[in-house]
């Protein structure tokens, strides 16, 4: 009777036992398209604890873990009173403690305590803690919370970041060495690091294989090849690749531990350490940025958001320039193109005007303020000419434009409530991300491709055709004519570089038969970096990038069979000549031309004298001034025109042939 109630007590003595939280925060990884890991995060107190399961973990380390600490583990209740009576034994006899005979449930109630060992308190609360938990949890419960709670030394914590940071690898297969160090660790976590006490962690790992040996859980010669492989010198840094990627899968679900995206491990470290070293050539507080894509998939296989992730330096790392909105430049003209062939606008070999021209006060000039003249629109892409391409827009219109490039997946935005001409020589903001979806979309035959980066989320970008898929090519086509930057690696591309207003940003898009990739360089803080030009920066770093995937570069796509190849003047008549909707009431291209003062200025008169210029036209000339007639037989395209009042004037200008071109201007 006294032994029943003596037992029921005890059965409500453990069952009453509050147990700690079981469930601890392990850390948050990151993961590639194979598995591999791209990034791990530390638990809020900063120790590295990564969630495992014994089946993860070599059966081998599994089998010396047991043998050495609990080797009666899966028989005993959770405290091993046979031990105890050992160690009881031997310690009376020696006058000190020999063994121990803490159970593996006792470590685990003491890990998840935080609690000591050296009080008999301590000791009685943790066999407390580990009878209950025994009626708890299986066995492979109890020695999961063990392989995740350990302590390895440091902020290690947890046989998956004892691996990693030990050795370098996941605990899956294990060497006999590196088991035994493991074993042997957790006993005495900081006085065995084996970075900092090299001699001390390689006795404690010897004296495990020893009692393997002994136990017949390790063969002998096993155990004697391993005392000669070396402890680990240092800790191992953690996986901290794709920051900005992981950061904000992080934040897309807080709750998850593992997330799985599509980027390549290998291609991302090679990458980002590409993007290092060029940041040394670079000028001081300039960043960059990478996007490389499978575009027949979809999948983004790297992303470099800048070159270096530190918050506190002068690059501004911790911006994510890949989605940064910036101006693009030179880098939409291609679509734009692309749009006027889908039109029956132009053809690659239709002559276009480049000269002088004006939209009533917005003027496009080129980059280097020179005119060419007629030149075919191929070579107008070629050479990035502002002039056709704004001709050419001016017909499509900029919201048309804008439209495209929604469809295609980006998302543009505009400074304005109304797009208006200087939006396709870079005035929107656009990001790295999206405008190496735009080149994506071209290098599909003009479908749309849903760039994704994690594999738990769907693209939210349907497929639509944008352009004609013969336009794709023609415009792919001409970009690939392109010779590769000086210096740079060879390999056919489809390529093209920008620079935007000020040289605030530098940009270099390109793609082949498979990837596509995205380069920009420039501040985050969006002042200018004077120099820096697309084709001299951007596009050396896109064609090394190119050489960093596993694969050398796929070749494009032969033309569709629609696609229309002929020289210029083989071409339909209308297609020969840019000449626009306006062409029928448009002067003729030598008519006269005010070109002094200008439509709407305001002069000071000297003297009731104006100063006139005068360009083009068949002489002589006959200058009216509010339709009064005040020179002819004028020969000459320089003349000072006298006896005006002040005040609104219409000056016209009339030529031999009845040409005539007007200005209206206010005399002061």
């Amino acid at each position: 009777m006294a032994g029943g109630l003596a037992r029921d007590g005890i059965d409500l003595w453990i069952d009453r036992t509050d147990l700690p939280p079981l469930v601890a925060e392990t850390s948050v990884e990151i993961r590639d398209r194979a598995g591999e890991m791209l990034r791990v995060y530390t638990v809020d107190d900063g120790r590295w604890r990564l969630a495992v399961s014994p089946e993860e973990v070599d059966p081998r380390y599994l089998d010396m873990l047991i043998a050495y600490e609990d080797k009666r583990f899966f028989r005993h209740v959770g405290v091993d009173f046979l031990a105890m009576l050992r160690a009881g034994g031997q310690a009376l006899r020696h006058g000190r403690v020999v063994s121990g005979s803490s159970t593996l449930t006792m470590q685990v109630a003491r890990l998840l305590e935080d609690s000591g060992t050296g009080q008999w308190s301590g000791k009685l609360r943790q066999m407390r803690l580990a009878l209950a938990l025994e009626r708890r949890l299986t066995k492979r419960q109890i020695l999961g919370l063990y392989l995740t709670h350990a302590p390895y030394g440091g902020n290690i914590e947890g046989i998956r970041a004892a691996t990693l940071s030990w050795f370098g690898k996941e605990p899956a297969r294990l060497t006999p060495a590196e088991a035994a160090l493991l074993v042997a660790l957790p006993q005495s976590p900081e006085a065995r690091r084996p970075d900092r006490h090299p001699e001390t962690a390689r006795t404690a790992r010897d004296r495990v294989l020893e009692r393997m040996t002994g136990a017949g859980t390790l063969p002998k010669p096993e155990a004697q090849a391993a005392l000669f492989d070396p402890v680990p010198a240092q800790r191992r840094d953690f996986p901290a690749l794709a920051p900005h990627l992981s950061d904000r899968a992080r934040a897309l679900d807080p709750l998850t531990t593992r997330h799985h995206l599509t980027l390549d491990a290998g291609l991302q470290s090679r990458l980002e350490t590409l993007a290092r070293n060029a940041l040394r050539d670079l000028p001081p507080s300039v960043s960059l940025a990478m996007v490389v894509a499978d575009h027949q998939t979809g999948e983004l296989l790297g992303a470099v958001g800048s070159a270096s992730y530190a918050s506190g330096d002068a690059h501004q790392g911790y911006v994510d320039m890949t989605q940064a909105l910036r101006s693009p430049g030179s880098t939409l003209k291609p679509l734009i193109y692309a749009m006027g062939f889908d039109r029956g606008l132009a053809h690659p070999q239709t002559l276009i005007a480049d000269r002088p021209v004006a939209f009533g006060r917005y003027a496009p000039q080129n980059f280097d303020g020179q005119f060419r003249g007629e030149v075919t629109i191929a070579e107008a892409l070629r050479q990035s000419l502002n002039i056709p391409v704004a001709l050419l827009l001016d017909e499509i219109g900029p919201a048309h434009l804008m439209s495209a490039m929604r469809q295609s997946g980006m998302r543009p935005a505009l400074p304005g409530d109304q797009p208006g001409l200087a939006v396709g020589l870079g005035g929107v903001g656009v990001s790295l991300m999206d405008l190496t979806r735009l080149y994506a979309m071209l290098a599909q035959g003009g479908q749309t491709v849903p760039l994704h980066w994690h594999q738990g989320v769907a693209p939210d970008v349907p497929q639509r055709q944008v352009i004609s898929p013969a336009a794709a090519w023609q415009v792919g086509h001409i970009l690939a004519s392109l010779a590769p930057p000086p210096g740079a690696p060879p390999g056919r591309l489809a390529y093209k570089t920008g620079t935007s207003y000020g040289h605030r940003d530098a940009w270099a898009v390109g793609y082949d038969g498979r990837h596509v990739i995205g380069v920009w360089i420039g501040r985050p803080d969006g002042t200018p970096v004077p120099g820096a030009f697309g084709g001299d920066l951007a596009a050396p770093l896109l064609f090394e990038a190119y050489q960093r995937l596993d694969t050398a570069p796929e070749p494009l796509p032969p033309p569709p069979p629609e696609t229309l190849l002929l020289a210029t003047a083989n071409l339909p008549q209308p297609l020969r000549r840019f000449t626009g909707r306006e062409a029928a009431f448009a002067p003729a291209p030598d008519a006269p031309k005010l070109i002094f003062p200008p439509d709407g200025a305001r002069l000071a008169l000297v003297a009731g004298d104006l100063a006139v210029k005068l360009r083009d036209g068949t002489p002589p000339f006959t200058i009216l001034a509010n339709g009064r007639p005040v020179a002819t037989g004028l020969r000459q395209h320089e003349l000072i025109l006298p006896g005006l009042s002040r005040g609104f004037s219409e000056l016209s200008v009339i030529d031999a042939k009845g040409r005539a071109a007007r200005v209206r201007v206010r005399l002061d």
